[in-house]
């Protein structure tokens, strides 16, 4: 009798463990280019066939949406341009003093529009430092204009790589800035340094109260160079890092925290230091602009030429979206419909444009019963 009710425990289980695995792979399937990744939240996918909204753009950065605008950053040129419904762009101003130089240029954005006055906030390179200035935001849809400008913080520092550049605001109505080590480590560990950190400053670039450091817009540390910000729907902070050789992150931050560069690439056991929720190696990775939506964080990659997704739930997997087939991606957002934007940057001169690149995609966001 007890092998009987063994047999019939073990026939059970199998039918168990395969109907499982079953609907997995039907999901799966439905996910275009994702890994095999158990446990990652199946309600939200991307549909396989990408819209081009813009192309024969020249090193696009950040993307960013102004009520039903779509802005894109020229790192190299200085101009921010409106992605039009004729799939053309429109130039609604060109930034003053931008110095392009290796990955130095018009980097990050952001869009404040709170109060009556809107303001774009614009993260960029001088020939001697990098600086985050506001335009106030004049016109409607396919007429936008840059206003008067005002300076709001300067002297982070700068070089031709690691310059950070991601800015973005947090649900408590405070701007948030990455900034990079500026080839120089030892400005992570510094405190005193604006280099490799994350700031957090007022909508009009003063230390808010209540910073972890007294008096200074350090809000974490230990950043080799960041690009990536992003909220959960709970209020969780996550932001993207780019790694030297061997691990670029994915890291929950948290206020006043040490994030261990250049004394620890990817996760440790050393006390003080807060690991990576998620590493990956470099070459699958470079993980640059993020947006969360839906329960999933969905990052922009450049050498791993991909949109990977992580879902809140479970943040030590991850799936792959896409991959190898446009390239280099640099940022990523949602756009008022629902709908995941993103922008190639093959033209950056470490990428191989194909005809029409840079281009702006969008791509419908799938909820799955």
């Amino acid at each position: 009798m007890k092998k009987a009710y063994i047999i019939v425990g073990i026939i059970g289980v199998i039918f168990v463990v395969g109907a499982g695995m079953l609907v997995y792979s039907k999901t799966s399937l439905n996910q275009p280019q994702q890994g095999n990744v158990s446990g990652l939240a199946k309600k939200t996918t991307l549909g396989s066939k990408p819209k081009v909204r813009a192309s024969n753009l020249e090193a696009p950065w950040s993307l960013i949406f102004y009520k039903k605008s779509a802005l894109v950053s020229l790192r190299d040129s200085g101009e921010i341009r409106e992605v039009l419904a004729n799939k053309k762009t429109r130039v609604i101003g060109t930034v003053a003093g931008v110095e392009h130089g290796g990955e130095a240029g018009l980097l990050g954005m952001a869009v404040s529009d709170r109060s009556k006055q809107p303001y774009l906030y614009v993260y960029y390179s001088t020939d001697k430092d990098n600086r985050i200035v506001r335009y106030k935001l004049h016109g409607r849809s396919g007429h936008l204009s840059l206003g008067q400008r005002t300076l709001l913080l300067s002297g982070i520092p700068h070089a031709a790589n690691h310059n950070g550049g991601r800015l973005a605001f947090g649900p408590d109505g405070m701007l948030y800035a990455t900034t990079g080590d500026a080839g120089n480590p030892a400005n992570a560990q510094k405190r005193t340094s604006l280099g490799g950190k994350i700031l957090r400053m007022t909508a009009a670039g003063k230390v808010p109260s209540d910073n972890p450091f007294k008096g200074s817009l350090v809000y974490s540390y230990g950043h080799r160079n960041p690009q990536g910000l992003a909220w959960s729907k709970d209020g969780t902070m996550y932001a993207t890092e780019f790694g030297q050789d061997r691990w670029d992150e994915l890291n929950k931050i948290e206020a006043g925290h040490n994030y261990g560069w250049p004394t620890y690439e990817g996760k440790t056991r050393k006390k003080g230091f807060t690991n990576p929720v998620q590493q990956w190696k470099t070459l699958e990775a470079s993980p640059s602009g993020m947006v969360f939506e839906k329960g999933v964080l969905f990052i922009a990659n450049l050498r791993g030429t991909s949109i990977r997704a992580v879902a809140v739930s479970n943040l030590a997997s991850s799936v792959n979206y896409f991959r190898g087939r446009y390239g280099r991606i640099r940022d990523v957002t949602v756009s008022p419909k629902g709908e995941l934007w993103f922008i190639t940057n093959n033209t950056d001169g470490r990428g191989s444009p194909k005809s029409n690149d840079d281009r702006v995609l969008s791509v419908p966001l799938i909820q799955q019963k």
